[in-house]
């Protein structure tokens, strides 16, 4: 089984729905998606608002993955800068891919999608995200083509005593 990527699928409440599903799955495993366990859908509520609102803006565009039974089992935002010297690269937020798939080569998959849809936009040159430290996250994405162009050191506290780096990586389009 492989998913089927869609840039920008139809909103309503399936899609919200079922990224609130996957969201609350990805926080409670563990994911470095914005939360730290334990998380309820009514908890991350806001951070979707957040991003609808800026979908609905044209800011942020959704590269969503869905299995066979059609149910959100991957996503990631993708956000233009607004700042007129930063036009040419995009942001990736939220990447993630439920729990019941990692490990089959999705993320993989999601990571193409996310590269292929980037691609897809006018005066994209390049594709930046951050992730957090002490999760291998940075190794996987370096073997998906990105490279470590920046890091802060415990700059996200996940937890009192447990400070993790702040890992920016960047994959040129040309």
């Amino acid at each position: 089984m492989t998913l089927e990527f869609r840039l920008d699928p139809p909103g309503g409440p399936e899609l919200r729905d079922g990224v609130l599903a996957l969201w609350t799955e990805v926080s409670n495993a563990g994911g470095a998606v914005g939360f730290v366990p334990p998380v309820t859908p009514e908890d991350i509520r806001p951070a979707w608002l957040k991003h609808l609102g800026d979908m609905a803006e044209g800011r942020t565009r959704l590269v969503a993955g869905y299995d066979a039974a059609g149910t959100v089992a991957a996503t990631a935002f993708l956000t233009h800068n607004t700042h007129r010297l930063m036009r040419h690269w995009i942001w990736a937020y939220t990447v993630m891919v439920h729990p019941a798939h990692q490990g089959k080569g999705y993320g993989r998959d999601l990571m193409r999608a996310v590269e292929d849809a980037a691609r897809s936009f006018d005066g994209i040159e390049a594709i930046r995200l951050t992730c957090r430290g002490g999760t291998g996250l940075e190794d996987f994405y370096a073997s998906c083509g990105y490279k470590e162009v920046g890091r802060v050191p415990d700059a996200i506290r996940v937890a009192e005593g447990d400070d993790r780096d702040d890992i920016t990586m960047l994959l040129p389009l040309h």
